[in-house]
């Protein structure tokens, strides 16, 4: 098959060191770039056309796939399918790949680097210099700490290794792994025992609510740079100003509106990133291969090129 569209939704597509858009055009495609929200009206025209689509986090819904009668691929450019609806694929014989692995090393890093930075309270401790106050700022030093890893997949893992570095005690929670190199725990044993407690669970359920912060250590860090349903912010808030949390460290959120989480009482205590967990040119270039790869197999095309980790076929 050669002449056919693909329609790029994904942001940083191509944005790092590999040049994976010549890979496609190398074998015989047209790239078009479209709405990475996703919107219907702005898409229905190239999707009419479309053999491939390279889709970053918006939703794809079952109005998108009965506007496309030509696609035969959605390579999420990403971990999640979440987004996709896969009953509605599989009816239009669509397979859905996305990029395992491909971002792992970068969340893991961000993980820890927000976990050091509110131990360590750097952006207030800036802050503060900028305004002319030369104060010291009390923390707490990693490696004397017990660190809980909720979720023990590729992410998860990666932080233990990066924790191990410093010293840390670590202990993790995943209710589907029976075996690890750290001890696994219940989360209330995780609440009880640990002064500070990082997310990597798949979203869909609340692992950390009112109950759970109640048991929480006095003074604990919470770190997610997961999924913001993970969470129940209104709960946090409450734990940060009544003192039960010291610091929550987060690259998502639920409600990204001025109040809750980013009230200004909360500034010195709540640290955010806008969802850069997965933006390094190293986690860019492996996602752009195992899209770009995921699109040429499924349309039984080659190119040359290098090959990124392999893409993984989402269970419909």
């Amino acid at each position: 098959m050669t002449g056919g569209t693909v329609l790029v939704t994904s942001r940083s597509f191509g944005g790092g060191t590999v040049r994976c858009e010549d890979r496609l055009t190398g074998a015989g495609l047209t790239v078009v770039r479209g709405s990475t929200a996703h919107d219907l009206d702005e898409l229905r025209p190239v999707l009419a056309g479309t053999v491939a689509w390279i889709a970053g986090t918006a939703p794809i819904t079952r109005d998108h796939l009965a506007a496309a009668p030509h696609l035969r691929v959605i390579a999420r450019y990403g971990v999640g399918v979440d987004n996709v609806d896969l009953d509605a694929a599989a009816g239009h014989g669509v397979t859905v790949t996305n990029t395992p692995g491909a971002n792992s090393e970068a969340v893991a890093d961000l993980a820890v680097a927000l976990l050091l930075a509110a131990l360590r309270e750097i952006v207030p401790a800036g802050r503060d210099v900028r305004e002319g106050t030369w104060r010291p700022r009390r923390g707490r030093e990693l490696g004397a700490l017990t660190v809980g890893v909720a979720g023990f997949g590729r992410i998860g893992r990666g932080v233990a290794r990066r924790l191990s570095g410093f010293g840390a005690r670590v202990l993790a929670h995943d209710p589907y792994v029976e075996e690890a190199d750290v001890p696994l725990v219940t989360m209330e044993t995780l609440a009880g025992t640990c002064d500070a407690v990082t997310l990597h669970a798949p979203g869909g359920t609340t692992l950390i609510d009112a109950a759970w912060l109640a048991r929480a250590k006095p003074g604990s860090i919470l770190v997610n740079t997961a999924r913001a349903d993970l969470v129940d912010e209104a709960a946090v808030a409450a734990a940060l100003r009544g003192g039960r949390l010291r610091a929550y460290a987060t690259d998502v959120l639920a409600d990204e509106r001025p109040g809750g989480l980013l009230a200004p009482d909360l500034a010195d205590r709540v640290l955010v990133t806008p969802h850069i967990g997965a933006h390094t040119v190293e986690a860019v270039d492996r996602m752009g291969q195992g899209a770009t790869d995921a699109v040429l197999s499924a349309l039984g095309l080659s190119a040359s090129g290098g090959r990124a980790e392999g893409h993984h076929v989402a269970p419909r």
